[in-house]
């Protein structure tokens, strides 16, 4: 029992690791197969995965409206919300226009949820200029260049600032072409290494946090 309780997740976890790893270096039918196989049971795995999260969701926000709790009025909403939209969509069968006429289901989210998108961003768009202008401000030779390159991409990337400083939309472009793609690449390497690493460290036993407990 023992056995099965820690070396049985990390065995499972071992040969899954070291097969799928392989697999991409494989040219063979059956070795395509079964990555379509797994990739299908994946699929139906997500969808339970989903039913579990909506089913808590469900529950955390109950429980709130049951006990009024602060802020219970917007678990009902989204209370209702959810359980509305499900329904609709289901009787709908998920079609957004039907015949050339626009279905419940294509109207809550042409005339509901894409606004309501649009009214996030557009909150989200102040925070982002007041956190800018608090990062920005040259307290350093370091803060200096980031905000010297700020001033020239938003300079560039709008109209007026490249009519009134023709340099600067040929600058901007140098910036996000040259200087930008090149430090993003370089932190793509990093993060996939870094990705590598860990998890060699799971199939190999070292990391075990995913069981739900530290290493042992």
């Amino acid at each position: 029992m023992i056995f099965l309780k820690r070396q049985l997740p990390l065995l499972i976890t071992f040969v899954t690791g070291i097969v799928f790893a392989a697999q991409y270096y494989v040219p063979h039918p059956a070795s395509e197969e079964m990555l379509t196989s797994v990739t299908k049971w994946l699929q139906i795995i997500g969808g339970f995965a989903l039913i579990l999260g909506v089913t808590s969701l469900f529950h955390i926000h109950a429980v709130k409206i049951r006990r009024k709790e602060p802020g219970w009025g917007y678990s009902f909403v989204l209370y209702a919300g959810m359980l509305g939209t499900i329904v609709i969509g289901l009787w709908g069968n998920g079609k957004e226009v039907t015949n050339g006429t626009m279905t419940a289901f294509g109207w809550i989210y042409n005339f509901m949820m894409v606004p309501l998108q649009g009214t996030m961003f557009a909150i989200l768009a102040f925070f982002i200029a007041s956190a800018a202008y608090r990062s920005f401000r040259a307290r350093s030779r370091e803060a200096a260049v980031l905000l010297a390159a700020a001033i020239i991409v938003m300079t560039g990337r709008v109209p007026l600032g490249e009519y009134l400083i023709p340099l600067s939309g040929d600058l901007t472009q140098w910036i996000l072409n040259v200087l930008n793609a090149s430090v993003r690449r370089a932190i793509l390497i990093g993060i996939s290494l870094g990705a590598v690493a860990l998890s060699l460290k799971i199939i190999f036993g070292i990391e075990r946090s995913y069981l739900g407990g530290g290493k042992e």
